[in-house]
């Protein structure tokens, strides 16, 4: 019947502008003591003796804690974990990016004449302003020393805080996506809680040649 369709749209118009209203608090919320103390793991007098102001604040439900969406363990993120021990700066990454958002300065090591451990990676810059995060230069590594992190706040008021530095990359917390490693699920590995943090680059692993078998699986629909 003609105007149908008119009818269900303004129907469900109608039934959320009756329904109740609700605000998502992003990246902080308001809790009252209740949530307060389940966000510190803390007893009535131990939060009043640790932090008597937020306390008081807690009584009147202005006491704020941080507050991060459900995101699967499989999420890509804005940024990148790097295992220097692994790298060896053959650039494979840089050369099979797309948009060449990728810089890489290596020079010679006289500390390990190894093959493959010969040189110092000078500068490794990585422009997200320009990434389209299609994780080809995780692919490219044939090392896997580079893999896509979790975060996703890299939001910056200047172009130049877009670029991440190679001092950046080293000293950041190793919270990479299980994105090329299902392994890591069975682990019960969640990327966005820093005690999940990896330390040592042996615990990720290596990318896992799937078995014959799995490669005729229409695994792609099963998800």
């Amino acid at each position: 019947m003609f105007g149908i369709g008119l009818l269900k749209g303004l129907f469900t118009t109608l039934k959320n502008l009756l329904g109740p209203v609700f605000t998502v608090q992003y990246p902080n919320k308001k809790v009252g003591l209740i949530g307060a103390l389940k966000f510190h793991k803390k007893t009535p007098f131990q939060f009043l003796k640790s932090q008597p102001t937020e306390f008081i604040k807690s009584l009147a439900g202005l006491h704020e804690v941080p507050e991060y969406p459900s995101q699967a363990t499989r999420f890509r993120g804005q940024d990148f974990n790097w295992f220097e021990d692994r790298c060896t700066g053959c650039a494979s990454c840089a050369k099979y990016c797309p948009l060449g958002i990728i810089k890489i300065e290596t020079s010679p090591s006289t500390r390990d004449q190894k093959e493959g451990s010969s040189y110092d990676i000078d500068v490794f810059d990585i422009d997200i302003g320009r990434c389209m995060f299609c994780g080809l230069c995780v692919e490219a590594c044939p090392f896997d020393a580079l893999h896509m992190g979790s975060g996703f706040e890299r939001a910056h008021e200047k172009r130049k805080g877009l670029v991440i530095p190679v001092d950046e990359l080293r000293t950041a917390i190793k919270t990479p996506s299980t994105w090329f490693r299902p392994q890591m699920e069975s682990k019960s590995y969640k990327p966005r809680e820093k005690e999940s943090e990896i330390k040592d680059s042996q615990d990720i692993g290596r990318h896992e040649q799937p078995s014959d078998e799995e490669l005729t699986e229409r695994w792609v629909n099963e998800r």
